[in-house]
């Protein structure tokens, strides 16, 4: 037997959750790493190292494989073109996955779409962004279109003078030695939302239930599933917007739609507009992992080979995921006897990354019938595996 061989660039968390619904499918899973020990790498046996700009890495890791996907999209088109011309299909392929690459390119491809957005323009020098300012009331979020990640490349700008390093970014944009620029309405939204959809090369999708996602410090550091209290004509809604964003642009695999919920003026119920997008298994996904019938990194290998997707039916009524943001223990895995001792029902994803401040440690999903018990026992078992003490003292 020559079981199918998915071949996926990066070799972070990410690619490492997919190693275990790849081997339940009986997947040969193949990932280059940018390291021999990095995150993805100790769960992969087949896992070379190069970076995704290699066109000779990429093109190995592609040898003999039947479908190429990524876990992150910093992946240059050349590589990418190069790749489906040796006739090995490449998903979300490249016409896809520029809107994932460039904000200005996405903002233009949805509004042509006529999916809501925040107002935005393009910013060539710091003249474009001053006018776009002045006429929203002196305050804008600006943004590098491309490379920016868990709210790197991403600042509020308040009245008065342009911050150091926004002045810096016009600069680089203007002599073009630096990313292009857009800038965005500051969006006075109640809370953040996000929806994932998977689609195949041949149309079909599923789309999970519509979660909040809690961010600190712009990164995503709590997901509860469903979004509670969500009008059931804002969940329809972000569904279609999904749906229109998926089949639009042509996504395959896992997209995931981050979204604002903004009040309606006329009082009706509340509007989305979409804030980013990932084209990849993301963060506000993992709950999946354990609260869905299919998680989205077995979901996502089912897309790319153009596989019957799998139920997204929840198993419980609650599902919460927190993030594991940083440690004050050097190994975080000295805390599993502590924190599965403490609740036994809580499950536990670790990511075998190095600690540093802030990092993306490894997350913790819980389950169940009652909300505010479902987080407080997410939250304290997080906080267990960070190193600290839950606040109630009591169970995880």
């Amino acid at each position: 037997m020559t079981p199918p061989t998915v071949a996926v660039v990066g070799g972070g968390q990410l690619a490492r959750m997919m190693a275990g619904p790849a081997t339940a499918l009986g997947l040969h899973l193949r990932v280059l790493a940018e390291s021999a020990d990095g995150s993805a790498a100790q769960a992969v046996a087949d896992a070379p190292v190069g970076a995704a700009a290699d066109l000779d890495a990429v093109l190995a890791l592609v040898e003999g494989a039947h479908v190429l996907t990524f876990e992150h999209e910093h992946v240059p088109a050349p590589v990418l073109a190069a790749v489906a011309a040796r006739g090995v299909p490449v998903h979300p392929g490249p016409d896809a996955l520029v809107h994932a690459q460039d904000k200005v390119v996405m903002r233009r491809r949805l509004t042509a779409l006529g999916v809501p957005c925040p107002r935005w323009a393009p910013v060539a020098d710091v003249a474009d962004l001053e006018r776009f300012r002045a006429a929203s009331g002196g305050r804008a979020v600006v943004k590098t279109a491309r490379g920016g990640y868990d709210g790197k490349g991403v600042r509020v700008v308040d009245a008065g003078p342009l911050p150091d390093d926004v002045l810096a970014w016009c600069a680089a944009a203007a002599d073009g030695t630096g990313p292009a620029l857009l800038a965005e309405e500051l969006v006075p939204f109640t809370r953040e939302l996000a929806v994932l959809v998977a689609r195949t090369p041949s149309g079909r999708s599923a789309v999970w239930p519509v979660v909040e996602s809690l961010q600190r410090d712009g990164v995503c550091a709590e997901v509860v599933a469903p979004a509670p209290d969500l009008d059931p004509a804002t969940a329809a809604q972000a569904e279609r917007v999904a749906r229109t964003v998926a089949d639009g642009l042509g996504v395959t695999g896992v997209l995931a739609v981050e979204l604002f919920e903004v009040a309606d003026p006329d009082g009706g119920a509340p509007q989305v507009l979409v804030n980013e997008l990932a084209m990849r298994p993301h963060n506000s996904g993992h709950w999946t992992m354990d609260g869905a019938v299919t998680g989205q990194f077995e979901q996502h290998l089912r897309a790319v080979l153009d596989l019957p997707l799998g139920d997204v039916t929840p198993r419980a009524r609650w599902t919460v995921m927190a993030n594991v943001l940083g440690s004050a223990l050097e190994d975080p895995t000295d805390a599993l006897a502590d924190v599965l001792g403490a609740d036994p029902g809580a499950r536990v994803h670790l990511y075998g990354k190095q600690v540093r401040p802030g990092r993306k440690l490894g997350h913790v999903n819980v389950s169940g019938d009652d909300l505010d018990d479902v987080r407080a026992r997410a939250r304290a078992a997080a906080a267990r595996l960070r190193g600290e003490r839950p606040r109630n003292g009591g169970a995880a």
